[in-house]
């Protein structure tokens, strides 16, 4: 049996950078063949490429549910842990709900492991959970060759509130709560390849929630709203596109990405993940020249609990970002604009 203090967690994480997540091509071709039913109280269901469930429970009250899991992407368990609870939350936290509580799951490879490497995942996840203002009420686990960790979680908000991602208007502002360039520096993480103040940062962010991204969503003109996690950056926005039948112009200068991951895409850490991100997304957009292959690829970088995308009113942008900014150790940052739809949905400069 390994000792504690040496084990490797993501040597059991088959999968490079953000676990292998399935592809935005693969995922649409799969759900192509279900047939969907719905009921008369479904809000948000499998019809629209939104962020979590919503199904009436009342007059106005809606329910939203998420449910997110994955290997690990770093070695200490407990920090996989919480990163894996502030991901799973996000979903929540980008319809503007607030969470009620939530639900184990749990794979683990019980008889190669230590079992205080499980409890040590699992009180992470408690813990982030107990920051968010939630229990914790059960769950489901099973021995598994590799470890996975994640959450069902419920939230619950009235319907006037809801913030989905198809209420973007051309002219609107976008703002980006987190940086990006997780999946890249991960896959660097994996193969011991990155500085330890890029890995502080990106595990920093990548267990802070988007708790107090989402509260200020609710005082501002805030029109569309999406997570950034496993489809990169330009696939969550071209989802928020296609949604609200508008196209978007992003300065690339302005997108924060974290310190090395330039660095570490042109040393080609660049996770499976992001490559199929970047080749799905491909046809949708417009690149400037001045932009290389690598830096496309960081754009479509698969993230793991990454920031808030917002779509905004213009007038309500700069007041936005200095609201969060006044709170938050990670900036948020004006990256771009909605647009009038075109044949690219997105275009970068």
């Amino acid at each position: 049996m390994k000792s504690f203090d040496k084990i490797k967690l993501t040597q059991f994480s088959h999968g490079a950078g953000w676990a292998c997540k399935i592809g935005p091509k693969d995922l649409a071709q799969v759900l192509s063949k279900l047939k969907i039913e719905n009921s008369e109280n479904v809000v948000v269901g499998f019809a629209e490429n939104d962020d979590a469930a919503v199904v009436r429970i009342s007059n106005d009250k809606l329910l939203v549910q998420t449910v997110d899991f994955f290997t690990p992407v770093v070695d200490d368990p407990y920090t996989f842990g919480q990163i894996a609870a502030a991901n799973a939350l996000s979903d929540i936290y980008a319809m503007g709900a607030i969470p009620t509580f939530a639900l184990n799951i749990f794979g683990f490879p019980i008889k190669d492991l230590p079992k205080e490497v499980a409890a040590q995942i699992l009180k992470g996840g408690s813990d982030k959970a107990r920051e968010a203002g939630i229990p914790i009420l059960g769950g489901h686990s099973i021995d598994d060759k590799e470890p996975k960790y994640g959450l069902v979680v419920n939230g619950e908000i009235n319907e006037h509130m809801l913030i989905r991602n198809s209420g973007a208007n051309a002219g609107d502002t976008l703002i980006l709560t987190k940086p990006i360039g997780t999946g890249i520096i991960s896959t660097a993480i994996k193969k011991r390849a990155v500085q330890k103040d890029v890995e502080k940062a990106a595990i920093d962010s990548m267990k802070t929630l988007n708790k107090d991204a989402a509260s200020l969503m609710q005082k501002f003109k805030v029109r569309a709203a999406t997570d950034v996690t496993g489809f990169g950056l330009i696939g969550h926005l071209i989802e928020m596109c296609k949604a609200s039948d508008v196209s978007a112009e992003l300065d690339f200068n302005s997108i924060p990405f974290f310190a090395g991951t330039q660095k570490l895409a042109d040393d080609e850490f660049i996770p499976s993940g992001s490559k199929r991100n970047h080749d799905h997304v491909s046809n949708y957009c417009y690149y400037s020249k001045q932009i290389s292959i690598n830096q496309q690829m960081m754009l479509s970088d698969s993230q793991t609990s990454g920031g808030l995308l917002i779509s905004i009113a213009p007038d309500q942008a700069e007041d936005y970002v200095s609201a969060f900014n006044a709170k938050s150790r990670i900036k948020a940052h004006i990256i771009g604009k909605m647009t009038k739809p075109s044949p690219k949905l997105v275009k970068i400069i």
